[in-house]
């Protein structure tokens, strides 16, 4: 445990040292503003609610999330300092869960840097604080899987920009099997009930519960499940290459 607090810490760090942290923050912050207040009609919908907010972090992650993670491990491919970390007293599986949480902190530092949209709303009105909390917590679990993908896709290859390809491909296709439309359409295509298990491994379906202030442990357990597995995938990556 140890080891994992002390790689964490210097991970954590290390992107504090680099300008992209800082642009990555300063874009996720007017972007959530701006689709908060104008794509999302904040104004217009007349309810202290932070739902349009929350209803584009799958799309901002989508992008701004492998921005982050892709260089988790390619960057340390191409410095030749993987074979460095790896010499230290320290297993591959610590290793990952280190730089993971490393980058899911730090994801969560740039989500409370939001609060000033919760006190806005909350001067503007009476808002139900219950399901802001749900929904903060649902989306840091989501950013969570999204990270871990990016992890898995960033030790596959030594380029950054194939890592975000593939990685933004993969939670796409996750976003896209529950999203509205698309779901429409395959109720069209093939029973109702194939379609239902399909959205079921969507991030926007679970998400989308959560948002609602209802905190299902199947939620809760679906985004736990796509970390936890997805970190002993990115150290059996690690392992055969």
């Amino acid at each position: 445990m140890r080891q994992i607090i002390s790689i964490t810490k210097r991970e954590l760090m290390n992107y504090f040292y680099s300008p992209v942290a800082y642009v990555f923050i300063v874009v996720f912050l007017l972007s959530t503003v701006g689709t908060t207040f104008f794509l999302g009609g904040f104004f217009n919908s007349n309810q202290a609610s932070l739902d349009s907010f929350f209803l584009f972090h799958p799309w901002l992650y989508l992008f701004l999330i492998p921005a982050i993670g892709m260089g988790l491990w390619s960057e340390e491919k191409n410095t030749g300092t993987i074979e460095l970390l790896f010499t230290l007293p320290i297993t591959k599986m610590q290793a990952v869960v280190s730089k993971f949480l490393a980058g899911w902190i730090f994801i969560g530092i740039a989500l409370f840097l939001t609060f000033p949209i919760l006190l806005t709303v909350g001067y503007l009105g009476e808002p139900d604080y219950g399901v802001i909390i749900a929904s903060y917590l649902g989306s840091f679990l989501m950013s969570g899987a999204y990270l871990v993908i990016t992890c898995i896709t960033s030790a596959l290859t030594r380029n950054q920009v194939i890592s975000f390809i593939l990685s933004v491909i993969i939670c796409f296709v996750l976003v896209l099997l529950g999203w509205g439309i698309f779901t429409e359409i395959l109720n069209k295509l093939i029973p109702i009930w194939l379609t239902d298990i399909i959205s079921s491994f969507s991030f926007t379906t679970h998400f989308s519960s959560i948002r609602k202030g209802i905190i299902d442990s199947r939620d809760l357990v679906f985004f736990l499940s796509i970390i936890g597995g997805g970190l002993f995938i990115n150290a059996a990556v690690l392992e055969t290459k």
